[in-house]
């Protein structure tokens, strides 16, 4: 069996609110191997963004957390924004408004590899090209608000993969847009991990949505991890009552999925 990029062994999470503790995660053990599309599913409030924030070391500092994240994948702890990319739910939330999309994206290049202006500005540029921005030239001198929703959310993820990162983490990246959007950007995620070699965390609430691609789903109810495995086989054989309530209430599983080819 292959080195895991990342093993979590009863990792749990709290949040500290009115001076009493809030579960967000109980005792979850996982491992996220290398080169994976991994579809972390559950409804709001499972735990599953929680997860993430924890991945990537971003939880805020009301949390408190106990177990171990462990990177048997990396020569080292992976940094955040260098290691690990993240494109969160609301693009807008993301960007600074009062900068050009290019210096943002370039910003990152530079940052984390050490490039100069010049560049990072055309590493900007060959970003745009390879999320299917229109007229990237044009697009690298506009702000945020100039863009639609589904162009801010490539922007995202642009920004998200300009170091290299070998794992990306999607949290919700499609549930503000509409679902020809939604098809267009987990396919443009699909294929840039793919293209990149990089492993997939793809954090969503809609199992039918991540049935199409992700090689392996893993489900979350009320803080923990309720069953995890290949996606063709939970989907077929769910071993939980709250696996099956969930495709159950997902009645575009009886259709094909957005991506053609669900994953083996």
């Amino acid at each position: 069996m292959s080195i895991p990029l990342a093993s979590l062994r009863q990792l749990s999470v709290s949040y500290r609110a009115d001076g009493a503790a809030r579960a967000a995660l109980e005792a979850v053990d996982l491992d996220i191997l290398s080169g994976e599309r991994l579809a972390i599913i559950g409804e709001s409030g499972s735990g599953k963004s929680t997860l993430a924030l924890a991945l990537a070391g971003l939880l805020p500092d009301t949390a408190r957390q106990t177990g171990e994240i462990a990177w048997p994948g990396f020569s080292g702890p992976p940094r955040a924004g260098r290691d690990i990319g993240f494109v969160f739910q609301d693009p807008g939330a993301s960007l600074n408004p009062v900068l050009s999309i290019g210096e943002q994206i370039a910003e990152v290049a530079r940052r984390h590899l050490g490039l100069g202006w010049r560049d990072a500005w055309q590493k900007a540029h060959d970003l745009l090209v390879r999320v299917r921005i229109p007229q990237p030239h044009a697009a690298l001198a506009a702000y945020p608000h100039q863009l639609s929703g589904g162009q801010r959310q490539r922007v995202v993820i642009a920004s998200a993969i300009a170091a290299g990162p070998r794992l990306l983490i999607a949290d919700e990246p499609t549930s503000a847009l509409d679902m020809v959007v939604q098809a267009e950007i987990v396919a443009l995620l699909d294929g840039l991990v793919r293209e990149d070699g990089m492993t997939l965390i793809f954090i969503t609430h809609d199992i039918a949505l991540a049935s199409g691609f992700a090689d392996r789903l893993a489900v979350f109810s009320e803080a923990r991890l309720v069953e995890s495995g290949p996606t063709a086989g939970v989907l077929a054989q769910p071993a939980e009552d709250y696996t099956r309530r969930l495709i159950a209430s997902h009645i575009d599983l009886t259709t094909p999925p957005l991506i053609a080819g669900t994953a083996p």
